[in-house]
């Protein structure tokens, strides 16, 4: 060994190295297959620049967008049965639940928060589809009973941003008695004449969508979101027909009545908070003009022609 070895070819292999880039630097549009810088994307509300594709996002980035200045409080919710059936398939039940939560944000897929929308008090439920696919078991159900119960307390319009795969297969039938424990809360709040939007975002489907995600007062889908209850395939094999390119999309469901209406991301802020305030404005935003002194005028104008005519 000499000095050749030990102290100049390290020196000129470490300049000549290749330096490693993170791979998140980078995201490839799933549509148009384009790659945007993170930064863009981020700064974008992870909507594509170059086709306007609306890119999945995490339920804590959900409730930035949607609270006024980004600012909001979660509140803690009910805790339920880790694993009542003590369901196995490849892998144990908790042991998934446990994987899923180390990546998370939450303990489930669902996270509630209340603040401001519009200048309303507002409770707002969103799904993270990243959590075993937003599936809906009983932690989820609970927290949406959660959501409901809080919004008739503080006399607040109530949001659910549902991005779910539909029931959770690993809690049988207690997940599927979810959908009729949610759909009950959910009139609680009609009847103390609260608004209810829904906000539905890609996917929508299962059990979910058969259930609150489509009581709102107001349907509102982000541009392409995929929508339904069964899947294309199971649709197609079972009709067998041939469905349009654009089936259970966002523009596909309004044109056919299904959703109110499809707005932007960008745009969801200030849409909604108009929305709550047309629905719970209890005064006139102007002052109102009396009809009878606008009738007057003419009346007297007529008075004064006539007795022109006399003369």
């Amino acid at each position: 060994m000499s000095w050749l070895t030990e102290f100049v070819r390290p020196k000129i292999q470490k300049l000549v190295r290749r330096t490693e880039v993170p791979e998140n630097l980078w995201h490839k549009c799933p549509s148009c297959e384009q790659m945007i810088f993170h930064r863009d994307l981020a700064k974008n509300k992870h909507v594509c620049q170059h086709c306007g594709h609306h890119m999945r996002i995490s339920a804590k980035e959900r409730l930035e967008l949607l609270f006024d200045e980004g600012k909001y409080q979660t509140i803690e919710l009910p805790n339920v049965p880790v694993d009542p059936l003590k369901f196995r398939d490849q892998k144990k039940y908790t042991d998934r639940l446990k994987a899923a939560q180390a990546k998370a944000t939450y303990k489930d897929a669902l996270a509630v928060a209340h603040g401001d929308v519009g200048g309303h008090a507002t409770v707002v439920a969103v799904f993270d589809f990243s959590f075993m696919g937003g599936s809906m078991g009983t932690a989820v159900g609970e927290g949406i009973v959660a959501a409901a119960e809080l919004a008739t307390v503080q006399d607040a319009a109530l949001i659910i941003v549902p991005a779910s795969g539909g029931a959770r297969m690993q809690e049988g039938i207690l997940s599927l008695m979810q959908m009729a424990r949610t759909t009950a809360a959910i009139e609680k709040v009609k009847e103390k004449g609260l608004p209810y939007f829904v906000l539905l975002t890609d996917p929508t489907t299962g059990g979910v969508s058969a259930s609150f995600a489509m009581l709102g007062d107001i349907q509102i889908a982000e541009p392409g979101a995929q929508i339904g209850f069964a899947g294309r395939r199971v649709i197609e094999n079972t009709i067998r027909e041939k469905l349009p390119d654009d089936f259970q999309t966002a523009e596909y469901l309004l044109d056919h009545g299904m959703v109110d209406m499809v707005v932007p991301r960008g745009e969801l802020n200030e849409t909604i908070g108009r929305l709550i305030d047309m629905i719970r404005r209890t005064k006139p935003g102007a002052a109102i003009v009396p009809i009878k002194d606008a009738k007057k005028k003419p009346a007297k104008k007529a008075e004064t022609e006539g007795d022109n005519a006399k003369k």
